[in-house]
């Protein structure tokens, strides 16, 4: 998810301060989240402003503001030495884990450039891009090309300290076998089926998971830059399916919702010179599985229930 700018307009390097800034939209989506595994979000919270004012400490920032944030970070400008930086301070969960690695790994080809990184306080120092402009800004099929071509940019091999697609496999057979009663059988099985054939040959390339338009920034050396990797050592196939369940009033305001995830399917699938059976197996599996674990929920929402199903329904012949 993109972040977005909320709180005070600026933070000061005195903690109650650093405390009030802290957007109490950010906190309300923070609070509650159980330990993943270390740290659970009011602890988290609690320590944020002391955190907030070492990493200042240690990395000289004086803040700017206003603050950002998405749902598992705050984001904050800062400069030092006189030059603008970007400071990110993530909730600990697994997916954040390694964000530092892959953007190391790229090194600024194709995505944020990272400056300086504090894993233990899941951290982040980076260069500033501009947040108020994002893939959501320009055409639908334009936009689609540019996540394809980040994708062909982006591809290089996995470190092995990232964990693997087939591990992940792993998990989500026994998930679709079991599936829900709000699920349709049908579909639950075949996606445990593609996900026994999916599985060989399916690790290796690192990958950016969460690939779509509110995770692609404009920036001032680059048109481009995708942000918030989620990395993943796998196949980048398996990353098409977020670019096809965002910006969906426009897939279902379409004259014909399947023709018109196929399409954006297509363009991603050229643009990044990946196989197009594959991507449109894996989005499958992914839009399936979101279907079980929304129904899963305690109080599963039917609109979003709802468009993982049907948007699963088009990837199929």
């Amino acid at each position: 998810m993109a972040e977005r700018s909320g709180g005070n307009p600026r933070i000061e390097t005195d903690l109650t301060d650093f405390a009030r800034s802290i957007p109490a939209e950010f906190r309300e989506i923070v609070q509650g989240r159980p330990a993943e595994p270390d740290v659970g979000g009011d602890d988290w919270l609690d320590h944020l402003p002391t955190q907030l004012a070492e990493l200042a400490a240690a990395w000289d920032l004086v803040a700017d503001g206003p603050v950002w944030h998405g749902v598992c970070a705050v984001v904050i400008p800062c400069h030092r030495d006189g030059e603008p930086v970007v400071l990110k301070v993530s909730w600990p969960h697994e997916e954040a884990r390694l964000e530092h690695l892959a953007l190391q790994n790229w090194g600024g080809r194709g995505a944020v450039r990272l400056l300086a990184a504090d894993p233990a306080r899941w951290a982040m120092l980076l260069e500033p891009l501009l947040h108020d402009r994002n893939l959501d800004d320009i055409g639908l099929l334009d936009a689609c090309e540019v996540i394809g071509d980040l994708m062909r940019r982006l591809d290089r091999p996995a470190t092995p300290q990232f964990t693997t697609l087939s591990d992940e496999v792993d998990r989500w057979i026994p998930v679709c076998r079991n599936g829900s009663p709000l699920v349709p059988r049908r579909m639950t099985e075949q996606a445990a089926s593609l996900l026994a054939d999916l599985r060989a040959d399916c690790d290796g390339r690192l990958i950016h998971q969460d690939l779509h338009f509110q995770n692609v920034l404009a920036a001032e050396r680059e048109p481009w830059l995708a942000i918030d990797p989620k990395p993943l050592s796998g196949e980048w196939a398996f990353g098409v399916a977020p670019a096809l369940w965002n910006r969906w009033d426009e897939a279902t305001s379409a004259y014909n919702l399947r023709t018109h995830l196929r399409l954006r399917l297509g363009i991603i699938t050229e643009a990044a010179g990946i196989d197009e059976d594959r991507a449109l197996a894996w989005s499958f599996v992914r839009l399936v599985t979101n279907a079980i674990w929304e129904a899963q929920d305690p109080q599963p929402g039917q609109p979003e229930l709802s468009r993982w199903i049907t948007a699963a329904k088009a990837m199929t012949d």
